[in-house]
């Protein structure tokens, strides 16, 4: 069974060989990027498994186990195999893995695997060209280095929740476990970056990421706007600090998104409402203006919007190239025709899954496997090395 999953030859990271000594989201995460984009990744669990695989309900049936749903969003494309690093047979496995392996991608706590020889300074020893990604709550140095990182606690601590809620609320985290997806998402555009530096220098190296730092990382304006003004940022709800009238609105049958970003789309949508009296009211002509008076061009806007049939509304705007929709449940999501469209979900041997968005004029994805069966990919110390990627 260890060689049954060849790759699709025409993905980008055909050829590449990934070592995954990483288990929950963030790890995971990155490493289904690359399995996706064509990389051979192999995921290593513990004879326990992956966490993830009892965070159910709800539950899948697939290869003869029933495993959480959890699992599979994040594990899809690999080969699994089960190691005990406490029994050296199965140790010297893994360390020959990733002696041969292009990229090793790990999460545990920092300095864990050093007394299982198979840290960066061990593993870059027996092979220079490694590169190898450590993902970690807080990264590998500093006060907090020691302590686990769970996404909850980072969105707290990264001003996420600061910035999430209503303004009479109290502080919201995202909906998605946005800290843990954005470090994998950062982690699997280091490691390509890396690869491609490689290529010109002929050696790998060490990739250091942390939760914390890829939350803050993504602060973007409201980390400009605080750096510009000496203020924190409060929390808006649905509205946007720099923008009027942006947010949600109600119709007939269910309220909508309107995001007018420009005076000129302010405009569009005040034709669309039949509003001519508000195009003259000076409070409003400008976005600056729209913002002082934001409580007040709201209740105009949402007074017309109330008379409106959601889908009527929905198709007004967008012939008048109003950005405009609606707020949809994930069975909406999963039957808007733009998302069918494009083809976002996939289905591999019955399991469902979201495809990764890439899309690229001359090559593929590798989608070709759903999540491995704990163990699937029986191995032996014999079986394990790779031929590396030339570089």
């Amino acid at each position: 069974m260890w060689l049954d999953k060849p790759r699709n030859p025409n993905a980008p990271l055909a050829g590449l060989k990934v070592l995954e000594l990483a288990r929950v989201l963030a790890g995971p995460w990155a490493g289904q990027i690359l399995a996706d984009l064509g990389a051979d990744v192999i995921k290593v669990e513990s004879p326990e498994g992956d966490n993830t695989r009892i965070w159910g309900p709800p539950w899948v049936e697939h290869g003869g186990e029933r495993t959480a749903a959890y699992y599979h969003a994040c594990n899809r494309g690999k080969r699994g195999i089960v190691a005990d690093f406490r029994d050296e047979h199965d140790l010297a496995g893994v360390a020959e893995l990733a002696a041969s392996a292009d990229v090793v991608l790990e999460n545990f706590k920092p300095g864990a695997l050093a007394k299982f020889g198979l840290d960066y300074a061990t593993v870059a020893a027996a092979s220079p060209a490694v590169v190898y990604c450590s993902i970690t709550g807080f990264g590998q140095d500093g006060p907090r280095r020691n302590e686990p990182g769970y996404d909850f606690v980072i969105q707290a601590m990264s001003g996420f929740m600061a910035l999430t809620g209503e303004p009479e609320g109290e502080p919201m985290k995202m909906g998605v476990s946005i800290s843990d997806l954005s470090t994998g998402l950062w982690a699997a555009n280091a490691v390509q970056a890396a690869l491609l530096m490689r290529h010109r220098t002929g050696k790998g190296q060490w990739i250091d990421m942390s939760l914390l730092d890829c939350s803050v990382g993504l602060l973007a304006n409201q980390a400009m706007n605080y750096f510009a003004s000496g203020q924190t940022p409060p929390r808006m709800g649905n509205a946007h600090a720099q923008v009027s009238a942006y947010g949600v609105f109600p119709t007939q049958d269910g309220p909508v998104v309107l995001a007018p970003a420009n005076d000129a789309l302010f405009r569009k949508l005040l034709k669309v409402l039949e509003r001519n009296d508000l195009v003259a009211d000076e409070r409003f002509a400008s976005n600056e203006g729209r913002i002082t008076h934001r409580a007040e061009i709201d209740r105009e806007i949402a007074r017309s919007t109330q008379d409106w049939v959601r889908a009527a509304l929905l198709t007004a705007c967008a012939e008048a190239g109003v950005p405009a929709g609606p707020i949809n449940d994930l069975d909406e999501v999963f039957a808007d025709p733009q998302v069918i469209a494009r083809g976002l979900k996939i289905e591999l041997d019955g399991m469902p899954g979201v495809r990764s968005p890439f899309r690229f004029s001359d090559a593929e994805l590798a989608l070709d496997a759903p999540s491995p069966v704990k163990g699937q990919h029986g191995w032996s110390r014999g079986q394990a090395a790779w031929q590396r990627t030339p570089h």
